[in-house]
């Protein structure tokens, strides 16, 4: 089993360019089921989960290849609307290939999906939510089989009762080829979720309103296939920030998406980190000492601070002089990764929702086992900070995420190294 050892101690400094988005690469691959034809989804990340959704394109008959960080597509001879439980335990954000299934199918069967043990994500919100669009959905033996009661589903008003961003794919991907209007109201507002729109309305969709509450789409009995780059990675630039704040030093991030990225780029500020922006460029200096972030840092759905950037923003408040305090409000079980921070001699202090962290004078080397994605990174970034080296294990979890790490943490100056 692969992992990483990382020697600590070094200032990071240079530039390297952001990966494409995977919060944004998986869903509109599950898109290219849509259109009848080829597609080319320019700026993909090179990641297992990548490679796992190529998998599901390939088992439906839709054909998929991935090279050189380009998606070829090509469904114009579907077949199956069936993905096996293997297939969907791989990745959480399978689920989004119900809907865009149910969208070009009409039916589909599924299983609930793996992914990071984030705690319950339930998604009871996007089954209710189909259901209003005219589809027959049971559950049997672990297995989700869902049926349109007619020729294409139905356009509907759905109000959801928090803005899941999974559950606002899943119905605008049902949506687009569905019979009439769909008005989604309280719909998450993720810069994702804009940029999965932005390559529907490419291949000929009408959608309006996203970015914002209340997304209207209007069904079309057909869409084409197009062309597509994915957006830049804002937790890939939050997670590259944010170790080197935490190992000091000085970083300009290139395709960069900057307006994006200003929710954690209005706390990381706070910290004395010098940050300034320019087009498609976010750069960062870290002076000798951070200083702890003064107000309660809650994550919240977008434009709030962002879950992902929990992890990696508590390592480098772990070397701050003061006390943060976290409440993290999206996941049960995201504190996970603050036992391994522990073990290299961070102080934090978790009370259900809560994390207090009081800055140390200096982290140490350790083992550590990756417990999520965001963890995983979370561990990289606090080995960097470290006196001595650490050894970070189960590192699969980072490899779902974050395109060759390691090669974009040596371009920064720091010592890293994957091994058997």
């Amino acid at each position: 089993m692969q992992k990483f050892v990382v020697t600590g101690g070094r200032r990071l400094r240079g530039e390297i360019k952001l990966q494409g988005s995977k919060n944004s690469a998986l869903p509109i691959m599950a898109a290219a089921i849509l259109p009848e034809g080829q597609c080319l989804i320019k700026n993909c990340p090179e990641l297992t989960d990548v490679y796992s959704a190529a998998r599901i394109l390939n088992s439906l008959g839709c054909k998929c290849s991935f090279s050189d960080n380009q998606v070829f597509t090509d469904s114009a001879l579907i077949s199956s609307t069936e993905i096996s439980e293997e297939l969907m335990r791989e990745m959480r954000s399978s689920i989004v290939f119900m809907g865009a299934v149910l969208g070009r199918m009409k039916e589909c069967t599924v299983s609930i999906p793996g992914g990071c043990e984030l705690g319950p994500r339930p998604i009871d919100m996007h089954i209710s939510s189909l259901r209003k669009m005219g589809i027959d959905i049971r559950e049997t033996g672990g297995r989700i089989i869902c049926r349109t009661r007619s020729e294409r589903p139905k356009g509907a008003k759905i109000n959801l009762n928090f803005p899941s961003v999974g559950a606002t794919e899943n119905i605008i991907l049902c949506a687009v080829l569905a019979d009439g209007e769909t008005v989604i109201n309280n719909a998450a507002r993720e810069p994702e979720i804009s940029d999965l729109c932005g390559f529907l309305r490419k291949c000929g969709a009408d959608i309006k309103g996203d970015g914002e509450s209340r997304i209207i789409i209007n069904g079309k009995e057909k869409l084409h296939g197009c062309e597509y780059s994915v957006m830049p990675d804002r937790i890939a630039a939050a997670t590259y920030l944010s170790m080197t704040a935490a190992a000091g030093g000085e970083i300009i991030l290139k395709n960069a998406c900057v307006a994006e990225t200003e929710p954690f780029l209005s706390v990381i500020e706070q910290t004395g980190c010098t940050v300034s922006t320019g087009e498609r460029k976010i750069y960062l200096r870290s002076g000798a000492r951070l200083h702890a972030v003064r107000d309660r840092i809650r994550t919240m759905p977008y434009p709030g601070f962002p879950t992902d950037a929990q992890a990696v923003l508590m390592s480098a408040l772990s070397v701050a002089d003061g006390t943060s305090v976290f409440e993290e409000n999206i996941f049960d079980c995201r504190y996970r990764h603050t036992q391994a921070l522990a073990k290299m001699g961070a102080d934090i202090q978790v009370m259900g929702k809560i994390a207090v962290i009081k800055g140390v004078n200096r982290l140490h080397g350790a083992n550590a086992e990756a417990t999520d994605l965001r963890g995983g990174a979370s561990m990289i970034a606090a080995a960097l900070a470290a006196e001595g080296t650490s050894e970070i294990s189960r590192i699969y979890h980072i490899d779902r995420g974050y395109e060759k790490i390691e090669e974009a943490v040596r371009l920064l100056g720091g010592d890293i190294k994957r091994v058997q």
